[in-house]
């Protein structure tokens, strides 16, 4: 095995393991501790609808996800972001209390930061097997 890729594997399975760790510690404290005081501050509109434990997990990290890319994509107007945008538009980022935001930039963050790792991670893999 060429010497880059031993560093691409060990560097990829790394930061693929520290993402696990951050989304892990991240997500439980938001939902443990936050969620209640983010769901106030960002009024989400589907919560209008039900409370925010009566959705499906798939509706409410997806509400999660809505506020992270309010949080960190407020000027964009492209692709997912858009959306999020517009449900959140009475929402200002830099209003919300920085308690309340790490724990969702550290849960979706990891989660996008975690999925480049383990691509490279298993493209790194099939490279060295040949």
């Amino acid at each position: 095995m060429p010497q880059h890729l031993a560093v691409v594997l060990t560097f990829s399975f790394s930061l693929f393991i520290t993402c696990t760790f951050v989304f892990v510690i991240s997500g439980a404290y938001l939902l443990m501790f936050k969620i209640k005081q983010a769901n106030q501050l960002y009024q989400h509109p589907y919560l209008r609808e039900k409370n925010f434990n009566q959705f499906s997990i798939s509706i409410r990290l997806t509400i999660i996800l809505d506020y992270f890319l309010r949080t960190l994509f407020s000027r964009t107007n492209l692709w997912f972001a858009k959306n999020a945008n517009q449900l959140l538009s009475h929402v200002d980022p830099k209003e919300i209390p920085m308690s309340v935001r790490w724990p969702i930039v550290g849960l979706w963050g990891s989660c996008m930061i975690g999925l480049v790792a383990m691509l490279t991670l298993w493209a790194a893999l099939i490279m060295g097997s040949k």
